[in-house]
């Protein structure tokens, strides 16, 4: 039962190092000279960046991008939290059902984030407000990683809902 526990904590905060990397790193849209995430584009060469402002034509797209992965972040985190409470809390037998449904939030923020990027991807890079054509490239690692989140905050969102606490 204590390897279950260990490797239930271990795969939880691995969700959360993940959510955490692709909502800050700066790789959701690669190119040869390049970089741009949900919060600024860079160029490489000179490593000037700027940050995607109001005046981009699918603002609200990007908008919806960083509030759902803010949320998602911030939801994982809180399930653990939650998880870690109710490990000392709950009587034996009992579920680990809020968790779960925290968990389960936090994964359909992640999968409506992504979902978004990939429907207006070719939206978002044609926009003229960008000081560099971004149009040709493709997705960074940032972006799979918020897919492998996805995939890792639904299975541990199942796994509380399965998971009894036992002796």
């Amino acid at each position: 039962m204590l390897i279950l526990l260990a490797f239930i904590i271990v795969f939880h905060i691995t969700s959360a190092a993940l959510l955490f990397i692709s909502t800050i790193d700066n790789a959701w849209w690669v190119g040869d000279v390049f970089t741009t995430d949900v919060w600024r584009v860079c160029v490489t060469n000179n490593s000037t960046c700027m940050a995607i402002g109001d005046h981009f034509s699918e603002y609200q797209s990007i908008q919806a991008v960083q509030a759902t992965m803010v949320l998602s972040t911030i939801f994982c985190c809180v399930a653990f939290l939650v998880f870690i409470l109710q490990l000392f809390r709950l009587k034996q037998g009992e579920r680990f059902v809020l968790t779960s449904v925290i968990q389960l939030l936090s994964c359909l923020c992640v999968m409506i984030a992504a979902s978004i990027y990939t429907d207006r991807h070719e939206e978002l890079h044609k926009s003229t407000a960008y000081f560099i054509d971004v149009s040709q490239g493709r997705y960074g690692y940032s972006f799979v990683l918020a897919w492998i989140a996805f995939a890792f905050t639904l299975i541990s969102g199942v796994m509380y809902l399965v998971l009894r606490k036992r002796k």
